[in-house]
């Protein structure tokens, strides 16, 4: 019997590596980064949120958010704000053209998503999405 753990292993190694492909592929052509790309994600999903929070999410420093953040701003798709509860810190937020982009790549990621999980039954979705949030939290 194969040790459950190894064979775990393997499968995210796999899953990673197409993921990224697709995602690399998915970007080409749109004058993004795929690190940019990432952050419209996650301001699209959670709205303007501050520079130090955000750099916690792309698993990046403040330093390397500052530059990448100054390249979005410089491409139109994001626009600083000082925080409304800490006049020291500042939000980062999309703007109309940021959120274009952003809808246009959550449409890939839906039709990915649907194409990946068409197999399964909603419960079993579900149940995956909950684990793949686990295994996110445990990083």
């Amino acid at each position: 019997m194969p040790d459950p753990t190894e064979d775990l292993a393997l499968a995210l190694v796999e899953l990673y590596e197409r993921l990224s492909s697709w995602e690399h592929a998915a970007v080409r052509g749109t004058g993004l980064t795929l690190p940019q790309m990432h952050c419209l994600e996650i301001l699209g999903a959670a709205g303007p949120l501050r520079m130090k929070d955000l750099s916690e999410r792309l698993g990046v420093t403040t330093g390397t958010l500052t530059a990448l953040a100054d390249r979005l701003e410089q491409a139109g798709c994001v626009e600083r704000a000082p925080d409304p509860e800490d006049r020291r810190a500042v939000r980062l937020g999309l703007t109309g053209l940021g959120r274009e982009r952003f809808a246009e790549h959550h449409v890939l990621h839906l039709s990915l998503t649907r194409a990946l999980a068409a197999g399964l039954s909603p419960a079993q979705a579900a149940a995956l999405a909950r684990s793949l949030r686990e295994m996110a939290g445990r990083m």
